[in-house]
C-alpha cells in the first residue's frame, strides 16, 4: 500500500509578508496588484474571513472586505522560500512531485525514518518547515494522491489530516463531488441534475450513464467515488543525487556490522538506479550519523558505482567517529545531466 503525504503551504504568499512584515500579521492581507483589474494570487486567512479568495478581482476583494491591505508580490522571495521548503522534502524521500512554489506530494512508501510512519514523517516535515522558515503547513497523508490532496485541506491552517486503508470507504462514500479535481462548479451542477451530489451517489450508478454525462472523465469518476487512484507521483525535476540509507535499530561500532548494512543498501540501492534514466554518475558518497545526532558524509569523484569505493568511504567516514556508535548509514550518488547525443556514456552499476 502507497504512503503519500501531500503538503500545502498555510497562504503562503501572505504568510511570507506577514512573516517580513510584523505590521501585517493582523490584518486583512492580500499579495497582487491593487489596480482595477488586477487579481489576487492569495490572502491569508482573516481576509478570508470577509469572503476574499485568491483570483478574486482586487476590486470585488475590497468591496468584501474595505480595510484589506494588498501587497505587490515578490516572485524572488517565494521562491527562495521555496528552494528551502523543497530542500526539507529531499531529507525525507526523492520521490517528490511539486505542483507549485507551496504545494507538493511526497511518496514515503519505503522510507524506513519513524519505524515507516507516514504520519510521523509528515509532523517532522511540518515541524523542520516551521523552524527553517517560521511559516506553518499543512498535510494530508493518505494511500494515494487524490486522498492525500483532500486531507490535507480538512485540518488547515497549521493542521494535518491522516486517512489509513482501512477508513477510505467511509471517507469517501460521503464526499461532495466538488471535491474531485476536474469537478468545477458547473459540472457539479450538470451532476446534480442526474441526481450525483456525492461519491455515494456515483457508486450506485454505473460506467454507461456516467459516460452520457461525463465522457471520458466518467471512469475516472467512478474509481474517485472509491476512493481508487493508481497514478504515481510525477517527478519532473532532474534528479541530482540518490540516496538510500537505514536508521538501525540497536547502535553499532564495528566495521563487520557496518559492512553488514551497506551490502543491505547496495541491492535497494541498485533497484532504484535502474529507474534513473538521461543521468550519468559523478561521484558516490556515505554518510554516517553517530548516537549523539552528530554525522559526517565522505564523498569521491565517480564515473560509476562500486562496493569497493564505499567500503573505502566508510573507512575514511569511520576514522571521525572518535569512538561513538553509528545509529544511520547511508549510500549515496550524484549525478549530472547527459548530452542529448549518442556517444554520452551510459550509467554503470558494478555491485
Amino acid at each position: 500500500m502507497k504512503k503519500i503525504i501531500h503538503i500545502d503551504m498555510d497562504c503562503f504568499y501572505a504568510a511570507v509578508e506577514m512573516r517580513d512584515n510584523p505590521a501585517y500579521q493582523h490584518i486583512p492581507l492580500a499579495v497582487g496588484g491593487d489596480g482595477a483589474r488586477s487579481v489576487l494570487c492569495t490572502c491569508n486567512y482573516i481576509a478570508r474571513k470577509y469572503g476574499v479568495r485568491s483570483a478574486m478581482p482586487a476590486i470585488q476583494a475590497k468591496k468584501l472586505c474595505p480595510n484589506l491591505v494588498i501587497v505587490n508580490g515578490r516572485m524572488e522571495v517565494y521562491q527562495q522560500v521555496s528552494q528551502q521548503i523543497r530542500a526539507i522534502f529531499a531529507r525525507y524521500t526523492d520521490i517528490i512531485e511539486p505542483l507549485s512554489l507551496d504545494e507538493a506530494y511526497l511518496d514515503v512508501s519505503d522510507s524506513e525514518l519513524f519505524q515507516g510512519s507516514a504520519t510521523l514523517i509528515a509532523e517532522k516535515i511540518r515541524a523542520d518547515i516551521f523552524q527553517t522558515t517560521r511559516l506553518t503547513a499543512s498535510a494530508g497523508v493518505a494511500p494515494n494522491k487524490f486522498l492525500a490532496k483532500i486531507a490535507s485541506d480538512e485540518n488547515k491552517p497549521n493542521g494535518q489530516y491522516v486517512i489509513t486503508p482501512e477508513q477510505v470507504n467511509d471517507f469517501v462514500k460521503n464526499l461532495p463531488l466538488r471535491k474531485i479535481a476536474g469537478i468545477g462548479p458547473k459540472t457539479a451542477e450538470k451532476l446534480a441534475k442526474f441526481g450525483f451530489y456525492t461519491c455515494a451517489d456515483i457508486r450506485k450508478s454505473n460506467i454507461k450513464l456516467l459516460q452520457t454525462i461525463m465522457g471520458k472523465f466518467a471512469f475516472v469518476l467512478y474509481q474517485r467515488s472509491f476512493g481508487i487512484d493508481e497514478r504515481a507521483l510525477s517527478v519532473k525535476r532532474v534528479r541530482k543525487s540518490l540516496a538510500v540509507e537505514k536508521t538501525l535499530a540497536m547502535d553499532i561500532t564495528d566495521i563487520n556490522g557496518c559492512l553488514d548494512v551497506i551490502a543491505q543498501l547496495k541491492i535497494k540501492l541498485k533497484s532504484r538506479l535502474i529507474n534513473v534514466k538521461e543521468l550519468r554518475i559523478s561521484k558516490q558518497g556515505i554518510k554516517l550519523k553517530f548516537a549523539d545526532f552528530s554525522q559526517t558524509t565522505v564523498e569521491q569523484k565517480s564515473d560509476h558505482c562500486n562496493e569497493d569505493a564505499f567500503i573505502h568511504l566508510l573507512h575514511k567516514a569511520l576514522s571521525r567517529a572518535n569512538g561513538k556508535a553509528i545509529r544511520l548509514i547511508g549510500l549515496t550518488l550524484g549525478f549530472e545531466a547527459l548530452e542529448t547525443n549518442n556517444t554520452t556514456k551510459q550509467l554503470s552499476l558494478d555491485l
